[in-house]
């Protein structure tokens, strides 16, 4: 199970140009034009937030992907940032590699400048729409992003709070932040 921190929609194609996750997704972009077809057809596990009840179908379903061998990957700050810091981690998902003795492997994603500093304009934060953060990468004439890979924690190590919490510490400690 592999777990980032969330700047932009290009993280979820940036991790899989290395390899193939099946992600976790707010149940919004399954209606989101162009994206929305591309994450459905890519296995995507769509959670749906407004309904608390909802989790334990994901963390089961997770679960049994992850017992089946797949890869899964989420972003546990349940939102996206500008790259200059990070939310708060849930750890409800994480539930799901404990209970398939799965490895947590943390990924810490950053979009920085030649000189650098960190690129804001990847970010897909705040009040920006979806389309003005397009533009904006579009605009953008060779941008980079760098995705640190981190020591794969044991999930039977913890419970799932303790193993948020190293995953978090991990990413901020990657991302100097």
């Amino acid at each position: 199970m592999f777990l980032a921190n969330h700047v932009s929609w290009a993280d979820i194609y940036a991790l899989n140009s290395i390899l193939p996750l099946q992600f976790i997704a707010k149940s919004d972009i399954n209606h989101w034009p162009i994206l929305g077809y591309l994450v459905r057809k890519s296995g995507t596990i769509f959670i749906n937030r407004s309904n608390r009840k909802d989790t334990s179908r994901i963390v089961e379903t997770t679960t049994e992907r992850l017992i089946a061998g797949g890869n899964v990957g989420f972003f546990p700050e349940g939102t996206t940032t500008d790259g200059t810091s990070l939310a708060h981690f849930k750890s409800s998902l994480v539930q799901a590699a404990i209970n398939a003795n799965a490895q947590l492997r943390p990924v810490a994603i950053s979009y920085p400048l030649a000189n650098g500093g960190i690129n804001t304009e990847m970010a897909y934060a705040g009040e920006t729409t979806l389309g003005e953060s397009m533009m904006h990468v579009l605009k953008q004439k060779q941008p980079m992003v760098e995705l640190h890979f981190l020591t794969p924690i044991d999930a039977q190590s913890a419970n799932r709070q303790t193993l948020t919490d190293l995953a978090y510490k991990g990413i901020a400690s990657a991302l100097k932040l």
